[in-house]
């Protein structure tokens, strides 16, 4: 006879580990990626715009954010200790939504610099330097000629 495991069968481990240490643990590393973010940008303040090191500097502080990310989704959330399915669950829709994001930014953005280059009035228009009023300059020579 074949032997079927119902779901009461299937053991859990209904401790979903965790505690007061392990709490402690989670919130020394998330204040130590903020401390090495805050000292980042302190130091950021005096580079030069547009740089390679720049550019460097802001990865490496995306990097700990995503970092302090997950471990707040990981551990305050709980998603750590819950079933690989659930996780999914939620990470995909989310990863989903990123991608959203930035793929209606750069469709905008490419909305923008279409519409500046074959709009040949829009373009006229903002690029044109505004010549002060003919009401403001008999003011300003009244004011030279006296």
């Amino acid at each position: 006879m074949e032997q079927h495991t119902s779901y009461t069968d299937i053991t859990h481990d209904d401790s979903h580990g965790g505690g007061t240490k392990e709490i402690w643990k989670v919130t020394g590393i998330l204040t130590v990626f903020t401390i090495i973010e805050v000292a980042i940008g302190f130091w950021m303040m005096g580079m030069q715009d547009g740089g390679l090191e720049k550019s460097f500097m802001k990865a490496i502080v995306i990097i700990f954010m995503l970092l302090k990310a997950f471990y707040i989704v990981g551990y305050f959330m709980h998603l750590k200790h819950e079933l690989r399915n659930l996780i999914m669950t939620i990470i995909v829709p989310c990863g989903l939504f990123v991608w959203f994001i930035i793929a209606f930014l750069s469709d905008g953005n490419s909305f923008k610099n279409l519409r500046n280059q074959y709009n040949p009035v829009y373009k006229e228009r903002t690029t044109v330097d505004q010549a002060p009023k003919e009401e403001e300059k008999p003011a300003e020579k009244k004011a030279e000629q006296q």
